[in-house]
């Protein structure tokens, strides 16, 4: 990875526009830099799937700018890759994992993510730039969406009802978006408002793919966690399930964008398990 004095010194594309790299480099904390070290050891080219090498990185084109999100085991910066804006993604596996299921467990997402992602080719499905592995760390590499999800469009709006004019549409083209998902045998498995992003231009975009899976090889005593609220009884009691586990989840994004309410947990949990 190149210095932040050599992307100050870029006249030209997006590294014009990124100059907070260097300030923000100064300012990382320790608990940044111990995750970012790992992409100064300058190794070059490196791949994510070995039996996939059109998804190999560079690292000296690669730039590493602020964190925009995080989760227990992953961070979210923003970065610039071949002078494009990027979203870097990096998972890092705990010290303290004793049994190493854990560790196990992420490394098995980021090949899926990885994999899936590289077989989706559609313009309102996150693009997959690259991937990199450094263990304990990994690290996926999208395109950068500059748009907010729709869960902070409809925040923006107060959660007020909108008409059905403005939701039919997006709700037509978030169905299209999964077609298209379901018919490369995709199971997205996390569908929810905060997964729907807009790019620059205000175009849908479905995005995180961590816990998708191919439909045919999909794991129902899998301990990946979903999202409770907008999981299905199967999922829940890990019985069997298909592609209408994301129906079941759209069902539920689409309650919240017309009633303008996410629906009482207490009321789902007594449906999903059968208790009356």
């Amino acid at each position: 990875m190149e210095t932040s004095d050599s992307v100050s010194a870029s006249s030209s594309g997006p590294l014009n526009d990124f100059s907070y790299i260097k300030s923000s480099e100064k300012s990382k904390s320790k608990k940044d830099s111990a995750w970012t070290k790992f992409f100064d050891h300058g190794a070059g080219k490196v791949t994510a799937v070995e039996t996939v090498d059109d998804w190999t990185i560079d690292l000296s084109k690669l730039f590493l700018g602020i964190r925009f999100a995080c989760g227990a085991h992953n961070r979210l910066y923003r970065g610039i890759y071949k002078n494009e804006f990027v979203a870097v993604k990096m998972i890092r596996l705990p010290e303290d994992d004793e049994n190493g299921k854990m560790s196990a467990r992420l490394e098995k997402q980021f090949h899926r993510e990885v994999t899936l992602l590289s077989r989706l080719y559609h313009r309102n499905v996150i693009k997959l730039v690259g991937g990199y592995r450094y263990l304990p760390v990994f690290c996926i590499i999208n395109e950068y969406l500059s748009g907010n999800s729709l869960r902070a469009f409809l925040y923006k709006l107060e959660y007020k009802s909108q008409p059905l004019q403005k939701l039919i549409p997006i709700s037509l083209d978030i169905a299209r978006r999964m077609a298209y998902i379901h018919s490369q045998g995709v199971i997205h498995r996390d569908l929810k408002l905060e997964n729907i992003l807009f790019d620059q231009d205000f175009h849908l975009k479905v995005t995180d793919f961590g816990i998708a899976c191919e439909e045919l090889l999909c794991d129902s005593l899998a301990e990946d966690p979903g999202t409770y609220r907008w999981m299905t009884p199967e999922m829940i009691k890990h019985k069997s399930y298909g592609r209408k586990v994301d129906a079941y989840s759209f069902g539920l994004l689409l309650w919240e964008m017309v009633a303008g309410v996410v629906p009482k947990l207490s009321d789902w949990r007594s449906h999903k398990l059968g208790v009356m």
